[in-house]
């Protein structure tokens, strides 16, 4: 909602509505301070002669960056742009980080503490709890005035956002308008997803990654390790799974230290049941298997406890290295329960169901039994918990814990169930939309790589299934959206492919999360904004 301005006790629009012209006094400031309509201007001289105006200033617009800032209060100044002296401060040892990462990132010297003068840049942090949202304020206000820039959140992360905000400002030799920049994301999750088992991505890819994703807002970094086709990801308790190319342990530590940095969780997936295709290759006993003795791609047999039980020494393996506030189960595909009659043909597992669950139990019990158990693992780390849409079955007699979040991808699978099935249970739900976020390497079946235009023209969080959004009452319980790199044909790209490929799309995505309101821009000045804030 754009903010309002008390300018001269008459008030203006800061989205581009001047209703007053703001007379400038010698202090040069037309912000706070200006006299009052109808009253005095203060006297500089012992003489009672009008003062002399000095250099008069436009009534700044709203700054131009990725995502757009929520609201602006516009005023006249010079504004700020880094110069040669300038310092970054801090009010608080708290802020240190975003503080030496802001000085070197704008050539400017970092003086802790010390009082903030002309030039500076000053980061605070102010006391009260103002937009708080699954208990984190991302929230925070940049305010520029007198040529300086003071920074204030109540978080951590807001401060860090407020400073991604400057820098984009100020990119290209350009100026932070004068004004107050009050801004907060619609949503509290803003993800990118890359699955590095079909593909492997180097750390220092990874790490680029991590440093786009801070400077537009996002906060989450999925990673999707373990699948068919390898194993990524150093491993002491199965070291027999890991694939020759993969992540040592120290590169993914420097990985989460850096994502840190930009208050960004690392959020990992090791997908089960099915996609072990990797545990199965060093572990055949384990394949799933029907009555012919056909095997089911990638799919553990769930009947035998040793499935289990290699699945949770990695689960709490990589809770160990993974100290971020979610974890992703996975649970999708399950080849076991993509045939006509999976009773019939695993008889196997609807005995196991029937035994652990009761007679009227059937395979998918089991199945959605194996996923509780897999989050019963993962309870004693506190993890916020979720899986695939197409892990959560109607119907049975064995219910998803009701805690797990719902990762929504896609309609196409068997069986897939509405977006709003999920919803009228009161779940919450992750935006995972094939349809718009998937980037599926070499565009197998029907995938088509995702453009940024059509995202930013036509998606909405509340766009969960195709392209048709759910009724808007269920915003709250749809926590935001996260944009995914799939490698089902890993050879298609190289790594600066992928990334060339995913540049304008997550703009675009976070463009969405941000701000709910209709973009501003359209899709052409969009692109050109991209090109000259980085």
């Amino acid at each position: 909602m754009p903010g309002r301005i008390a300018l001269a006790a008459a008030g203006a629009v800061a989205a581009g509505a001047v209703a007053l012209t703001v007379a400038v006094w010698p202090d040069g400031d037309g912000g706070d301070g200006a006299p009052s309509a109808g009253a005095s201007p203060p006297s500089h001289s012992k003489s009672a002669a009008s003062p002399t105006p000095s250099k008069s200033y436009a009534l700044s617009k709203a700054p131009a960056t990725i995502p757009a800032v929520r609201e602006h209060t516009a005023a006249r100044g010079p504004g700020w742009k880094p110069k040669d002296g300038g310092r970054v401060v801090v009010g608080d040892d708290d802020l240190a980080d975003e503080g030496k990462l802001l000085a070197g990132e704008l050539k400017l010297a970092y003086a802790g503490d010390a009082e903030p003068r002309k030039g500076d840049v000053e980061l605070a942090l102010t006391p009260e709890k103002a937009d708080a949202s699954e208990g984190r304020d991302e929230s925070y206000t940049l305010s520029v005035k007198g040529q300086r820039v003071k920074i204030s959140a109540p978080a951590e992360a807001g401060v860090f956002y407020g400073t991604r905000t400057l820098k984009q400002e100020v990119r290209g030799d350009r100026t932070a308008p004068e004004g107050v920049v009050r801004d907060r994301p619609a949503k509290p999750r803003r993800g990118f997803m890359i699955d590095i088992a079909r593909k492997h991505f180097d750390a220092e890819w990874i790490e680029d990654r991590v440093r786009e994703l801070g400077d537009l807002k996002y906060n989450e970094l999925g990673l999707h390790f373990s699948d068919d086709q390898a194993f990524r990801i150093e491993s002491k308790s199965h070291p027999e799974i890991v694939s020759r190319d993969h992540l040592s342990k120290a590169q993914v530590r420097r990985i989460l230290k850096l994502a840190a940095s930009r208050h960004i969780t690392v959020v990992p997936e090791i997908d089960s049941p099915g996609h072990l295709g990797t545990v199965i290759a060093a572990h055949p006993s384990l394949q799933l298997r029907d009555t012919r003795g056909v095997a089911a791609r990638g799919a553990v047999d769930i009947s035998k406890p040793q499935a289990a039980e290699i699945v949770d020494d990695l689960l709490e393996e990589y809770a160990d290295l993974f100290p971020g506030r979610y974890w992703h189960l996975g649970a999708d595909e399950y080849q076991a329960l993509t045939v006509d009659n999976p009773e019939a043909s695993y008889p196997q597992l609807a005995a196991a169901a029937r035994e652990k669950y009761g007679s009227d139990a059937r395979v998918q019990d089991l199945a959605t039994g194996w996923l509780n158990d897999r989050a019963e693992t993962m309870r004693p780390y506190e993890r916020g918990l979720r899986a695939w849409n197409d892990g959560f079955f109607p119907g049975g007699v064995e219910k998803a814990d009701d805690d797990l979040e719902v990762a929504y991808w896609t309609g196409k699978e068997i069986g897939a169930r509405e977006p709003v099935e999920y919803l009228k249970e009161g779940r919450k739900v992750i935006n995972y939309n094939d349809e718009y976020l998937y980037y599926v390497l070499g565009q197998p079946n029907t995938f088509r790589y995702p453009t940024g235009q059509r995202i930013y023209e036509q998606w909405t969080p509340l766009v969960i299934r195709g392209t048709k959004p759910v009724n808007a009452k269920y915003d709250d319980q749809i926590l935001g959206g996260t944009f995914a790199v799939w490698c089902d044909l890993a050879g298609s790209q190289t790594q600066e492919q992928v990334a060339k490929g995913v540049r304008m799309p997550l703009r675009a995505t976070v463009q969405k999360l941000w701000d709910a309101r209709k973009p501003g821009l359209s899709w052409g000045e969009f692109v050109k904004l991209a090109d000259q804030v980085g």
